[in-house]
């Protein structure tokens, strides 16, 4: 790859004048497919490493090393400044690593979650002032009256091993339970918060809410962080709109992060059997679930008449078949040189961790197959964070609740 700054300042050129990273249908090239042979996935997950493995990558030599394991079902990590780890476990517990040891209680205050399938405890993330305020954030699925559910934001004080000033500070409205309401959030350089609602498949719903704009589902939200609208939201005032919407047309949006650059959203999305994808996210637009879909159903036949349309997005980078797209971040550290500018993929089913290159344009690379890492371990990855120290960490878990597998955080460094 040629220098950060070359990709960068071209990276950034894109998002101004609307080239490779708006949509496709607009420009003459279209979205990069799949590159290489993605490795044969193993059917059935494999108990996690017990120590330390050491494991060759295409470009570096790694050891992969369990800090902390039987966590039940983590789901997401956040980084406190002094280097200790927020986890998050979907029945419903936040658990803490402090100095690389997982504290055995959890921490106090949570608010009640509903556990069920693939609901419960979901995002964690940090307030961009956290040193003066100590304020963290939690999404989380919230039990209705009558077999309904709701995707919750709430917000409390860090204070020890408790949260304190524990309020929700915005609830969307209840759907029907179970079902999959996965939710991710990030801060924006501004300020505000993202936050990612699933679009509520199950049985009775295919994906038809994330088309309504009078729902929050199969949506990605911008609120402040008191949980309040922005002014600038792009719907804001459009009769028939939710304000808080920042973008629709999603299915599953397991993982948010922003482009150490530019500065834009990108957002990893979970396709059915098929059609898992990266998206850059712009004010008001449409990214097209379910009516233009690369995905495919679980029974092989297509999700939607056509992979395009003109006043719908489409995606930057996607699989077929599906990875289980889920946590991703940018790599900006110096420990492992030849991941510089990358962006990191986790995968639930393809139980791997992607890494995706780019080229000076801001492309994804054509030459060079994508890289898939760590298939040795045959683990679900949920989450992948790059750390305070350069390097990368990652959570594993089972599939839903009724799966008794432990769940792991490991560390990702040189083999030196």
């Amino acid at each position: 790859m040629k220098s950060a700054t070359v990709w960068f300042a071209a990276a950034l050129l894109c998002m101004v004048i609307g080239s490779p990273v708006r949509t496709a249908q607009s420009q003459a090239r279209s979205p990069v497919p799949p590159q290489g042979a993605e490795p044969a996935r193993p059917r059935y997950q494999v108990k996690p490493p017990e120590g330390p493995q050491v494991i060759e990558t295409d470009t570096v030599r790694v050891r992969v090393v369990p800090l902390a394991r039987g966590l039940d079902h983590p789901w997401s990590l956040a980084f406190l400044p002094n280097g200790d780890i927020l986890v998050t476990e979907r029945p419903g517990r936040l658990r803490i690593i402090r100095g690389g040891v997982l504290d055995a209680n959890p921490i106090t205050g949570v608010p009640p979650v509903f556990a069920v399938s693939l609901q419960g405890l979901m995002g964690v993330a940090l307030h961009p002032k956290f040193v003066d305020n100590k304020l963290i954030y939690l999404t989380y699925s919230k039990r209705g009256d009558q077999g309904l559910s709701a995707t919750a934001l709430a917000r409390g004080r860090l204070e020890g091993n408790t949260l304190t000033d524990v309020r929700d500070i915005f609830v969307t409205e209840p759907w029907v339970a179970p079902t999959a309401m996965a939710s991710a959030l990030v801060f924006a350089r501004d300020g505000s918060l993202y936050m990612s609602v699933g679009g509520a498949i199950n049985a009775t719903t295919s994906g038809q809410l994330a088309q309504d704009p009078r729902n929050h589902y199969g949506k990605i939200l911008r609120l402040r962080d008191d949980g309040g609208v922005p002014p600038d939201n792009p719907f804001v005032g459009r009769a028939g709109y939710k304000p808080e919407i920042y973008s629709m047309g999603h299915r599953n949006q397991l993982g948010l992060a922003i482009h150490p650059v530019t500065g834009a959203l990108w957002e990893s999305e979970n396709g059915p059997q098929g059609g898992d994808e990266i998206n850059i996210i712009l004010p008001g637009r449409n990214y097209g679930w379910p009516v233009a879909s690369y995905g495919r159903e679980y029974s092989g036949a297509p999700i939607a008449e056509t992979p395009v349309r003109r006043d719908m997005e489409s995606p930057v980078i996607f699989w077929v078949p599906s990875i289980g797209a889920s946590g991703i971040t940018f790599y900006t550290g110096d420990r492992f040189p030849t991941w510089k500018d990358s962006l990191l993929v986790g995968g639930l089913s393809g139980r791997a961790i992607h890494r995706i290159k780019f080229n000076k344009d801001g492309w994804e690379e054509t030459y060079r197959p994508r890289e898939y890492m760590l298939t040795d371990l045959k683990q679900r990855i949920r989450d992948v964070k790059q750390g305070p120290d350069g390097l990368i960490y990652f959570l594993t878990n089972g599939f839903d609740l009724r799966d008794s597998l432990e769940g792991l955080v490991l560390r990702i460094e040189p083999a030196e």
